[in-house]
């Protein structure tokens, strides 16, 4: 076993002795739970719990309730993380309940979700929580048996001492090791001891969601609740001027409407205080339906924004944000766009001397890539309960990073954090939208208005016309070869509005002799942010598609163009900050080439690779498709994945498979444009996304065994599909694809 100390993270074992009846457990039943078993072979709810520290609590009969510290938006953390604690609690999974813990900054860290960090930031500390537990449970024993505590094991709950014949169930010791000091270092399992840690268990919540119980912000009720809409400006650089409420005030069920700002002119924001139009209008009444009526009957005059800055305390490093007057339009982005990639950028690095490398060149190849805005289009409106009174906020509701949005809320409210209770709901659907709560802050700031609990529900209109959109890019690439098409040279220029999606160190930066980035960017007022895999999910596609195109140049296999590269940056790579690692990425390449039988397909399958390494992991595809009456039909996407040790494989497998589909379905599919700044489509009518028929007839993922600590999933298998997408289209149709989105009402656009 591995011994560590238990000095990291010390306050989230903060501990207290607790002895309830089952009200304890008010509104959770054993639909919530891990159960697999029969009804009979389940513990029922004990009379006494005692809580172990910040993560679980033993009851009596030795049922283990383990709480589930982050926000669950679909990628089953509310089961990953309970299988970590109890893995090193060792304790029997069928008598393990998960509860969705609110927040708590004094009990946990990270309190977030985002950037497939969850898992990956939250093992040590999880690990910890459950070794912990176990063995101030051995120690209990030991003091009541008075026989040394290294004497003592365990096994699905139960604390044995062999040389005495003693045993006991861990709530027979429960109440004893809730008096225990935190012991100063515990051993961890070795990984070859894992019984929970690598196994496939149901999602906790499963069968609550396919039966429809409330688990959603937007199911949230409270007696006397009030509904809650906005009103937003119709373009971006529009500013609220003056409102005539008269007729919706006097329209039936309307409790009231007025003004809010969101956030007070002097605050400073922080990284995810992002707010697309800071004053609004409110309407407030007894239903839903009553709200959206009086939404209408408002006559509001708008008048156009002046240039302005402000600061953004991006944790701890301050940027400033430039915000432009003007209704913005897509062709003046292009255009924009075009002029600055004309120029040389802002160099991010250069290895070697790239310029006389290009002129020396027997053969250059230039390729330019760009992609519109997207929306997340999340399935669950944006929505969030708040009851404001004085002295005191509770809120609930579905966002991603509430650790930080509490931190606004306490300045806006001007109340101490202690004073605000947020519970975490399921998400639905969040990849990056739900990190902007503002919302939130427009719930509290309404409810404290008409003293009330309220719940603020957007429409699908308010949320796709109001932001946060991913950026628009552009990409330039170039690449040399020379007389025996080896790859000489490579230069990357990119940039978007408003950010550029480059990475400089990552592949093929360290497995070129002469490397050159750049990139620029270009103020907007539109608000963008945080969209699945940030950067990657643009910049890989554009990447991906080169490359390929620059192995069919030099007359190479595309596999064994990247992996001759790889092999280059493993042995003798280029500079010291290429951020990957050349083994593992030539790896997962190696997996789906086996895996897919690369080089044996039939001629009316068309198939096309990528690979990526982003959030910490490596992933590669091969995507077949066919045409069908000149259109694609993706038939099967081979997929590898190295994220280290995988917690739930079923789970992980899913999360893949999302991510893989939602990609297919941005890359064909996915835009959003502007005109005097209006977004183009405000509905799921003109928004198109992918539908059930056109996802892959079969996706098989594989898992790169290994016992590195688990890295990111829930982002890594989206961006590399763009790509591969893009590459076998051209098999199918001899045309490169250059534009996203690459299908315009089912027909190939090249």
């Amino acid at each position: 076993m591995t011994l560590i100390k238990t000095s990291i993270g010390r306050r989230s074992f903060l501990k207290t002795s607790v002895a309830t009846g089952g009200g304890m457990m008010l509104g959770f039943s054993w639909l919530a739970s891990c159960q697999t078993a029969t009804e009979d072979a389940v513990l029922t709810i004990p009379e006494e719990w005692f809580e172990i520290n910040g993560f679980l609590k033993i009851g009596a009969n030795g049922v283990v309730t383990i709480m589930s510290p982050n926000p669950e938006g679909g990628q089953n953390i509310k089961t990953s993380m309970p299988m970590i604690v109890a893995e090193e609690l060792d304790v029997d999974w069928k008598n393990v309940i998960v509860e969705q813990a609110p927040l708590n900054t004094d009990l946990y860290d990270r309190q977030f979700i985002g950037g497939s960090q969850a898992i990956r930031r939250a093992w040590p500390g999880l690990r910890m929580a459950g070794a912990s537990a176990r063995q101030m449970l051995m120690e209990a024993a030991a003091q009541a048996w008075e026989v040394p505590a290294a004497e003592i094991t365990t096994a699905a709950g139960v604390l044995y001492h062999q040389q005495s014949g003693q045993s006991a169930g861990y709530g027979e010791m429960a109440s004893a090791a809730a008096q225990l000091s935190v012991p100063e270092e515990v051993q961890l399992k070795e990984l070859k001891d894992f019984k929970i840690i690598g196994t496939s268990r149901k999602n906790v919540d499963g069968l609550k969601i396919v039966t429809g119980k409330p688990l959603f912000g937007i199911d949230y009720q409270r007696e006397g609740l009030l509904i809650a809409m906005i009103t937003h400006p119709p373009a971006f650089g529009l500013k609220l001027k003056s409102v005539d409420d008269s007729a919706a005030k006097a329209m039936p069920g309307i409790k009231a409407v007025f003004t809010i700002k969101v956030f007070d002119e002097a605050y400073e924001k922080q990284f995810f205080d992002t707010c697309t139009f800071n004053e609004l209008v409110v309407v407030v009444g007894d239903s839903t339906w009553e709200v959206m009526n009086a939404k209408k009957a408002l006559k509001i005059d708008w008048e156009p924004i002046s240039d302005s800055s402000h600061i953004m305390n991006r944790f701890g490093r301050k940027q400033t944000i430039n915000t432009p007057a003007g209704l913005e339009n897509t062709t003046n982005h292009l255009a924009k766009m075009a002029e600055m990639a004309a120029k040389p950028g802002t160099v991010r690095r250069k290895d070697g001397d790239p310029e006389t490398a290009f002129k020396k060149a027997a053969k250059v190849i230039e390729r330019t890539y760009s992609a519109p805005f997207l929306a997340h289009n999340c399935m669950e409106p944006m929505n969030f309960f708040a009851h404001v009174t004085e002295g005191k906020a509770e809120l609930a509701g579905p966002l991603q990073k509430p650790e930080l949005t509490e931190q606004a809320l306490s300045a806006r409210l001007g109340l101490p954090v202690e004073k605000i209770d947020i519970q975490m709901t399921r998400l639905g659907g969040g990849y990056g939208r739900r990190s902007y709560a503002h919302w939130l802050i427009e719930a509290a700031l309404i409810s404290q208005q008409v003293n009330a609990p309220i719940k603020l529900i957007y429409t699908r209109e308010d949320d796709m016309t109001a932001g946060i959109y991913r950026s628009t890019y552009r990409a330039t690439y170039r690449a040399a070869l020379d007389a025996d098409n080896n790859l000489t040279a490579f230069h990357v220029n990119a940039g978007g509005v408003p950010e550029s999606p480059l990475y400089a160190n990552r592949f093929p930066a360290g497995a070129v002799d002469n490397y050159l980035a750049e990139d620029w960017a270009i103020d907007t007022n539109l608000t963008t942010g945080s969209f699945r895999a940030p950067r990657s999910n643009f910049i890989a596609c554009a990447e991906q598609s080169f490359l390929d195109e620059v192995a069919e140049a030099a007359g190479k296999d595309p596999f064994d163009f990247r992996l001759e590269l790889l092999d280059r940056a493993s042995k003798n790579p280029i500079g010291e900050s290429n951020d990957y690692d050349a083994s593992r990425y030539a790896g997962v390449l190696e997996l789906v080439r086996e895996k897919s039988g690369w080089g044996q397909e039939t001629a009316d399958v068309h198939r096309g690779v990528s690979v990526y390494f982003c959030h910490n992991s490596y992933a590669a595809q091969v995507l077949d498709l066919t045409l069908e009456e000149g259109k694609p039909v993706i038939q099967k996407v081979h997929c590898a994945v190295d994220c280290g040790i995988v917690v739930n494989p079923d789970a992980a497998s899913n999360l893949a498979e999302g991510a893989i589909v939602d990609g297919i379905g941005n890359a064909l599919y996915g835009s959003l444009t502007f005109n005097e700044g209006v977004p183009d489509k405000d509905n799921f009518h003109t928004y198109r996304m992918i539908r059930m028929s056109e996802a892959p007839k079969a996706i098989d993922i594989h898992f790169v065994q290994n016992d590195i600590d688990p890295t990111g999933l829930g982002e890594p298998t989206f961006p590399p599909i763009f790509a591969a997408v893009a590459n076998a289209l051209y098999k199918a149709t001899a045309k490169r694809f250059y534009n996203q989105p690459f299908l315009n009402g089912g027909e190939v656009l090249g």
